[in-house]
């Protein structure tokens, strides 16, 4: 399924998106740090006396300030992806919007064991209450 999805976004123009930064364990360095480019970043830490450290964010497609994860793995996956991946890229300003693809339960069934399902998800994000995660989401389900 994910090679279909892949196959077919990309031949409408959707592309994989990445976006590199810098963090160190200060706190209030890595606030200060937020809206700097990597390059700044790194310069930022390494003049504080601190040991920067390279980590990037990834989403699958994003095309038109939309981005599209799909998702069939663990459900660990989704919280990240819901609560990290899309809010990092909105509030870097890269997206408007995420959109999270799920298995609805009738396929997650025939799938194999701890992969996340579209109304198990629903219902994480409702239970958090209005404006969290902080980035507008469609949580789409598909089934067989």
């Amino acid at each position: 399924m994910n090679f279909e999805f892949d196959r077919l976004l990309r031949k409408q123009s959707w592309d994989e998106s990445r976006v590199s930064y810098w963090v160190t364990k200060s706190e209030k360095l890595i606030r200060k740090m937020l809206t700097m480019p990597a390059e700044e970043q790194k310069r930022e830490i390494e003049a504080a006396g601190e040991t920067p450290i390279f980590s990037y964010n990834q989403t699958d497609f994003v095309k038109d300030r939309v981005a599209v994860e799909v998702q069939f793995g663990k459900y660990a996956f989704v919280a990240y992806d819901l609560f990290v991946k899309h809010l990092a890229f909105y509030v870097g300003d890269r997206i408007d919007v995420g959109i999270e693809i799920l298995p609805m339960k009738s396929l997650q069934s025939q799938m194999s064991s701890g992969v996340a399902h579209y109304e198990g998800e629903l219902y994480n994000v409702v239970r958090q209450g209005r404006g969290v995660p902080a980035v507008p989401l469609v949580i789409i389900g598909i089934e067989p």
